[in-house]
């Protein structure tokens, strides 16, 4: 049981980091541009 918990505390940290360091190359913008132009396009105005 503990190392089950062992391990899913690495994913999370995993994971954690990666978005820390898509952070830092500046690409919230870029999925934050792409989420945008998907909705203007799902309700038709882009």
């Amino acid at each position: 049981m503990k190392r089950r918990i062992f391990a899913a505390w690495v994913i999370i940290a995993a994971g954690a980091a990666c978005m820390v360091l898509g952070a830092l190359r500046g690409e919230v913008r870029i999925i934050l541009m792409k989420a945008v132009n998907i909705c203007l396009e799902c309700i038709g105005i882009g």
